[in-house]
Parts: C-alpha cells; structure tokens; sequence
C-alpha cells in the first residue's frame, strides 16, 4: 500500500527541491534544473492535495449573522493556496495558517505587506497586515515555553552581519538556515524567486482572478523584460517568470555563498531558539 505523505513531509521535499534547483543553476545545468522543476511541480501539487484533503475532513462551517465576535477566532479562507475555491463560507484558518501558505507559495522570507498580497491574490477571506504584526512574538513566545511543540513556527529572517531578526521580515522554521538569511543581495533574489513563484502559481489556475494578475503586474514593473514595451497587453505569467529567472543567474550564486556560510556561523553560535528567531546581542 502507498504511503500518502502528510503537508509536513510534503513541505520538507519542497524546500529541499527548491534548494537543489538554486545550486544546479548556479552549475549551469539547465537541463537538470528543468528536470528538478518538474518534480518541484509534482510535489506542490500533492501538497495542495493534502491540504485539501484535510480542508474536506473538517466539519461544515457554521455562519450566524448577528453572532459576537470571539477573540482570537480563526479568520475564513476558502480554498487553499494557490487558487480560490467557490465554495460559500469555505474553511476557518487560524490566521497563522493563512501567512504559512501564503510564505509557502512564494518560499521566501516577506514582510506583511506582500504576505497579504499574495494571501488576497490565491485565497479567500480578510487578512489583516495589522494582525501580522505581532504573530512573530507570539511564535517565540510559544517556541520557547514549549520547543519544537509545533509542526512549524513563523519565525524571523536573520540578518547575514549580525544574525539578529530582519526588521519586518517573516520566514518558516522548516525552511533551511540559508535560505532564512538575508544577505546584500537576497532581497532582490528573494524578489525574483516571489515573482517566479506567483507566475506559476497562476499558470496553475484556470481562471485566475484580477488580484492575482495585479499582483503579477506590481512585481513585474520591477523585472527588466518582464513587460511588453507596449505596456497595454495584459502582463503574460510566463514572460515575467523567464525574465526573472535569466536575473536570478545573474545573482543567485553570490547571494547563495553569502548564505551559506551567514547560516554555518548561526548554526555554530546560535541556540535552536536564536537560530529562528535571531540573536538577542545587539551591537554598539
């Protein structure tokens, strides 16, 4: 009998595919990039399977008009991320459920404003940049009166000098150090590597919605070649895609050997605590 792996299993295989993709480019092997690509794809898509699966086992949501608000209740999100289910009411998501599948579809650390984006862009139901704010604290606070109790914890980017939380910045523990590092040149990579990542995302929807092409569009005005010289023509998921991806060569093996050895020194000097959330020195 076929094992059917769990959104956790499935999570780990997506990180550890989209990491190996990085360093064969950085090879130049297009071929075996292409290769890795397509098993990346295959992975994705059994997450949102699982994902699925779990979404149909919960019970029918239940919606009173007129019924109190109750403090810290999960938000509504119908569907999962990437695309918007149809359905009436759809599943309640604790909101940090929400933010965890909005950093999984574009696999990189973002600030609130993009998370909420990307979240409006393939999902359904309010999410609030306000909220975010504090949902890092809340992670550490919990990380820490009970390590290693949860699946995943939304944790910081770290800083590459100093190894402290990148202000504003929200990240997923499961993801490997590197790529929770932020370098010089990371912001823009992890820009690029968003932009690919939405312009997949909406490959893979049938009829995808005027969010998630206006989103598509704002990340592509700042990719050279991403968009015709005309300027009128609906932006296309896979030029920008391309586009981002001939930049990303340019950058990605210099941002990826800062990383690497910003998160050998964090995995050396840090606890398991500092190494999600950052370091507690603070310079001068």
């Amino acid at each position: 009998m076929t094992k059917v792996s769990t959104p956790e299993d499935l999570e780990r295989q997506i990180d550890e595919q989209r990491l190996a993709i990085r360093r064969v480019l950085a090879t130049g092997d297009r071929r075996r990039a292409a290769e890795l690509r397509s098993q990346l794809r295959a992975a994705e898509q059994a997450w949102h399977d699982a994902i699925t699966r779990l979404e149909r086992a919960l019970p029918p949501a239940v919606e009173q008009a007129g019924q109190p608000e109750q403090p810290e209740a999960p938000e509504s999100v119908a569907g999962t991320v990437p695309g918007r289910a149809a359905t009436a009411g759809g599943a309640l998501l604790p909101i940090r459920e929400q933010v965890h599948q909005a950093l999984t579809l574009i696999g990189v650390a973002a600030a609130p404003r993009l998370i909420v984006a990307v979240h409006d862009a393939f999902a359904s139901g309010p999410l609030v940049a306000a909220r975010l704010t504090s949902l890092r604290r809340d992670e550490e606070r919990s990380f820490r009166s009970a390590p290693h109790g949860r699946a995943y914890y939304l944790c910081a980017a770290l800083t590459a000098d100093l190894l402290a939380p990148a202000r504003g910045l929200l990240a997923v523990s499961t993801w490997p150090l590197e790529r929770r590092v932020i370098g010089p040149l990371s912001p823009r990579v992890d820009y690029l590597t968003a932009a690919i990542a939405v312009a997949e995302s909406i490959t893979r929807i049938p009829d995808p919605g005027p969010e998630a092409m206006a989103l598509l569009r704002r990340l592509a005005v700042n990719v050279p070649g991403a968009v015709a010289r005309s300027g009128g023509a609906a932006v296309a998921p896979a030029r920008v895609a391309a586009a981002a991806r001939a930049e990303l060569e340019v950058h990605a093996g210099g941002d990826e050997a800062h990383r690497r050895a910003a998160a050998q020194r964090a995995a050396e000097q840090l606890d398991d605590a500092g190494q999600l959330f950052g370091s507690r020195l603070r310079s001068g």
